[in-house]
């Protein structure tokens, strides 16, 4: 049950934000043992004075095409599962919408199960999934 907030800068069509869409699910269920139906995703376009980034620490160089995802899950994954995820990421959004490597960065935070409400303000450990 992750939760995903992509920012880039704005500028982006629709056609590459679906994309964008698409390829970050994708890897969520490739590698993250994320169920196909499970999608939850914001996308933030911000003006280049609210996306500040360096353009070389720790990789890069870093363009205008840079994105940052924050993932946010109910539950831990393994180092494993986490660099699997990191690699296919990568490689999907280097086809669609065509964002390098180099210019895609994650941060993972772990939540736990209690700290999510799905619906009728009831906590995640307390619903049946139907």
């Amino acid at each position: 049950m992750p939760y995903v907030r992509i920012s880039l800068l704005k500028g982006k069509s629709p056609a590459f934000l679906r994309a964008l869409s698409e390829s970050v699910h994708q890897a969520l269920v490739d590698s993250f043992d994320v169920p196909p139906d499970d999608r939850f995703q914001v996308i933030q376009q911000c003006e280049p004075h609210e996306l500040v980034f360096d353009r070389h620490y720790m990789g890069g160089p870093r363009t205008d095409d840079f994105v940052l995802l924050h993932v946010t899950a109910g539950r831990s994954r393994s180092a494993q599962t986490k660099r699997a995820f990191y690699r296919r990421l990568t490689e999907l959004l280097s086809t669609a919408p065509g964002i390098a490597p180099r210019d895609v960065m994650v941060v993972i935070e772990t939540t736990e199960p209690i700290d999510w409400s799905f619906a009728h303000g009831i906590a995640a450990p307390d619903v049946e999934v139907q």
